[in-house]
């Protein structure tokens, strides 16, 4: 094999392996989440924030009960938050916004 075709299979090879790598889930990515509500702070919600609202975002209160973040899995009800709230996996009733 001459020095051409080797430097073609080495330039592949990197190619190859720089693809794969972009394309493989990193630890954070693989790691299993579960929705946690009453986390979030104001507007920094992942999704739902109760009636009349869209998604992402549109939590209006720290803590919002009915508005959940992910966060890694059997992590959420251990959170430490203040005035010794922590999260759930269901929906709560607690600092919701007022109507």
């Amino acid at each position: 094999m001459s020095n051409k075709g080797l430097s073609g299979a080495v330039l592949a090879s990197a190619v190859a392996a720089a693809v794969m790598s972009v394309n493989a889930p990193t630890t954070a990515q693989a790691q299993a989440k579960e929705k946690c509500y009453g986390v979030s702070l104001a507007g920094e919600n992942d999704c739902k924030a109760g009636a009349g609202t869209t998604c992402a975002g549109t939590s209006t209160v720290d803590y919002q009960g009915n508005a959940w973040t992910l966060v890694p899995e059997g992590t959420c009800e251990s959170m430490e938050l203040p005035d010794g709230r922590t999260g759930s996996l269901t929906p709560l009733d607690r600092d919701l916004p007022e109507a």
